[in-house]
């Protein structure tokens, strides 16, 4: 019965329609497709740890927290927090925090595009992905060592600028795999899902941490249902084993991704060449664009502007919510629950809108939401519900603009260039990492209030909405060949 059983499988499997992927590079089942997406899926499940935690909700607001302030000038803000000296100590650890994050986007923008052009055809990309991710898991596993110092601020705003710079060259090789899983029909529920799977299995790690290491039960000194020594007495030991964690959790849902999903074939004609040889290869390429593909040169530009100001909003938003809002570590962990929730479903929801309707009409509809309710942040009270309601709401547009960006380029994108343009959309993007951090560091310097960041968000995310409307809603392919090659190719086709 077991023979006949795998027989009468493998004919229904030979018989079944059989489908392309976006790249050409997989003509399989819809099954094995499906199958390889959902590990592909699986990597964004597995950065949110580094993401949620150590990026947004944790490890970042744990540097940013009186723990790593001298004791002194932490007593003269738990009896005053508008004291100008507490609230200079305060915006001195933010400043370090984006200096350091400012000097990775800055390495970023010189090494990602060149990395992500040299997987194109490499038979590496795959490899790559899993080399860069397990640097980033280092990263995390090092975070343990931060204990709360004023000296430790540097060192670990350096681990974290290091995970971040590790993990956007590992999201270079996972994005340009995006088109190994998906066809022309799916590619924005894949893109979307994946996006809202990794917000969603943030809310499973959130709860996980907050439950076991983070939430004061009522005994002092420590925290969690483990009573990990925490604050200052215990060095924050629960908040560095929660990274810890994080760190295995990242391991763990690596695996998928690194099995299921098949290495593509090294192209034999494809040169070896030095490493800065690639740099003359990318302007080439950049020349090309600007003759052949105008908007989609457009479109790196204003994507780059836009998700800084995304970035901005998870980079410095739990640090708004310690510092002006007042919320504590447990308060903090209760929100990114909900955001996790509220981002993801929203997110999961947009791409079967992006498939209907077209990129750019979610990407252009989430901004202008964006923007308005950041806005709304600054002018209404210092009242944690008014952060509740209207961090929820920069939450729910935050995510479709994210996965909407990834499946707008992948959908114009020649195959054998993802890993090029990735690479590009990448560098453009941490080329204009400094924007929002910039703007945050110098408003305060110059006002020395928190709230401010929210406005220099809200100018990033305006910027980029303005340059973004004019690109094309349902765009042609991009076109990386030379003028006469494209002539004897004829017009090129839309994806």
């Amino acid at each position: 019965m077991t023979d006949i059983s795998h027989a009468a499988a493998d004919s229904s499997d030979s018989t079944a329609k059989l489908v392309t992927s976006v790249d050409g590079t997989a003509t399989v089942t819809q099954r094995e497709l499906n199958s390889r997406a959902r590990a592909w899926m699986m990597y964004d499940v597995a950065n949110s740890a580094f993401q949620a935690i150590c990026v947004t909700f944790v490890f970042a607001t744990f540097l940013a927290s009186d723990l790593f302030l001298d004791p002194a000038i932490a007593a003269i803000g738990k009896a005053n927090p508008q004291d100008p000296t507490y609230l200079a100590a305060q915006a001195n650890a933010t400043s370090t925090i984006a200096l350091f994050d400012t000097i990775a986007a800055v390495i970023v923008a010189l090494i990602a595009p060149a990395l992500g052009a040299r997987s194109d055809g490499s038979g590496r990309r795959r490899a790559w992905l899993g080399i860069f991710s397990l640097i980033t898991i280092a990263c995390m596993f090092g975070m343990y060592f931060i204990t709360p110092a004023p000296s430790m601020v540097a060192w670990g705003a350096l681990l974290l600028a290091v995970g971040v710079l590790f993990s956007e060259f590992a999201g270079v090789n996972y994005n340009a795999m995006l088109s190994q899983v998906a066809t022309p029909k799916n590619l924005g529920r894949v893109s979307g899902t994946g996006w809202g799977f990794g917000y969603l299995s943030s809310i499973v790690l959130l709860i996980l941490v907050l439950v076991l290491f983070i939430q004061n039960f009522g005994v002092d000194g420590v925290a969690g249902v483990l009573k990990v020594p925490s604050g200052a007495e215990g060095e924050g030991l629960n908040i560095r084993l929660a990274i810890v964690l994080s760190a295995v959790w990242f391991l763990v849902f690596l695996i998928p991704i690194m099995r299921k999903v098949p290495e593509l074939p090294a192209d034999p004609s494809r040169e070896r060449r030095p490493f800065f040889a690639t740099y003359l290869d990318l302007f080439r390429t950049i020349k090309r664009l600007a003759s052949t593909s105008p908007k989609l040169l457009l479109f790196l530009v204003a994507s780059a502007v836009y998700r800084d100001g995304l970035n901005a909003v998870f980079k410095f938003g739990a640090i708004l919510a310690a510092q002006v809002y007042f919320f504590s570590s447990s308060e903090v962990m209760y929100f990114a629950v909900a955001a996790n929730l509220v981002a993801g479903l929203g997110t999961v929801a947009a791409g079967w809108v992006d498939d209907k309707l077209g990129s750019k009409r979610v990407i252009v509809a989430s901004l202008i939401g964006l923007v308005g309710v950041a806005i709304a942040v600054f002018v209404l009270s210092n009242d944690k519900i008014v952060f509740w309601v209207l961090g929820l709401a920069l939450c729910l547009f935050v995510g479709p603009v994210q996965a909407s960006s990834r499946s707008y380029l992948s959908r114009i994108t020649p195959a054998k260039h993802e890993g090029e343009l990735f690479g590009l959309y990448t560098t453009t993007g941490r080329a204009a990492n400094f924007l929002a951090s910039t703007l945050v560091v110098i408003f305060l310097a110059a006002w020395g209030d928190p709230k401010l960041s929210i406005i220099a968000i809200a100018i990033v995310l305006l910027a980029g909405l303005v340059l973004v409307l004019p690109i094309e809603s349902r765009p042609k392919h991009a076109s990386l060949r030379a003028e006469t090659e494209q002539q004897a190719a004829g017009d090129v086709t839309v994806r």
